[in-house]
């Protein structure tokens, strides 16, 4: 397994049950509330495929892919049939199928998708997952059926796609979307979520670490943007309420070929379909 955990979370507002259990076992031990953050902070929501993503859906060739790397089986799947092929990623809590408007878009302009259900997404396996799975996953789907033209993350998806290409995905270019950025920011985004003491965040990271053996910031979005080469198109919504905007501009800040475009009022889920931001994706690929 790639080893790492950084992940942002579901920003979803969490139940009332959950956040009274974890302010229980804060009291009662650090230790305990930790542990139950840990179990939520890697466990995605999943949701049904809604009627605008059916088509999508029903009209891919699918299938399961087994990742070697990480024990793990995916769910995949192809849309269309060109040879000029474009990997789609999307975000925690997500699914396959979220980036419909793009991809079929995409499909209008001679393109081919293939997109898949991460870890513990969607209809893949498992309960719990982590970035790293979101990669080694990329990773081989790459190997399998790369090379690859472009590649379009939303959210995780896109710091994955980052990490991904620092890892050795080799794309002409990529788009970002909302991604997030430096792993405390989420860490403790998502302990304020919880109701928890700020404290319980670096314990959170530090239980990560010395489970997984690594240190959590290495990646972070902006991180892996230092050893990206191609050009980077950064997306995100100046009033995304999960992922501050800021973390666009800091990612820019260490990509060396990147571009941004910042939009209004579109939060974190509508700038998937929106007509401009789509435009903008096809105009910065195909240019």
């Amino acid at each position: 397994m790639t080893k790492k955990t950084n992940i942002p979370n579901q920003s979803l507002q969490i139940p009332k049950a959950i956040t009274r259990t974890a302010k229980l076992l804060q009291a009662i031990s650090p230790k305990l509330a930790t542990l139950f953050a840990a179990r939520l902070f890697t466990t995605p929501l999943k949701h049904s495929i809604p009627k605008r993503e059916l088509h999508m859906e029903q009209n891919s060739q699918q299938q399961k892919l087994w990742i070697p790397e990480i024990n793990k089986e995916i769910q995949l799947y192809h849309y269309g049939t060109s040879d000029r092929k474009v990997l789609l990623v999307h975000g925690w809590s997500g699914r396959g199928t979220q980036l419909v408007k793009i991809a079929d878009t995409l499909l209008q302009n001679g393109f081919s998708t293939i997109n898949f259900d991460a870890p513990a997404h969607g209809k893949s396996g498992s309960k719990t997952t982590l970035m790293p799975e979101f990669i080694a996953s990329i990773l081989e789907i790459d190997k399998q059926f790369g090379p690859f033209d472009f590649a379009i993350g939303h959210s995780l998806g896109g710091m994955s796609i980052l990490n991904a290409i620092k890892r050795g995905l080799a794309v002409k270019k990529a788009v970002i979307i909302g991604s997030g950025d430096i792993i405390q920011d989420i860490i403790d985004n998502f302990i304020i979520k919880l109701e928890l003491k700020p404290e319980i965040a670096p314990m959170l990271k530090m239980h990560f670490e010395k489970k997984h053996g690594v240190e959590m910031e290495s990646y972070s979005a902006s991180f892996a943007a230092k050893s990206v080469e191609i050009p980077v198109l950064v997306i995100h919504d100046k009033f995304d309420d999960e992922i501050q905007y800021t973390a666009a501009y800091n990612i820019l800040r260490n990509l060396k070929n990147g571009e941004i475009l910042i939009t209004e009022n579109l939060g974190h889920r509508k700038i998937l379909g929106d007509k401009n931001v789509i435009s903008k994706t096809i105009d910065f690929i195909t240019q």
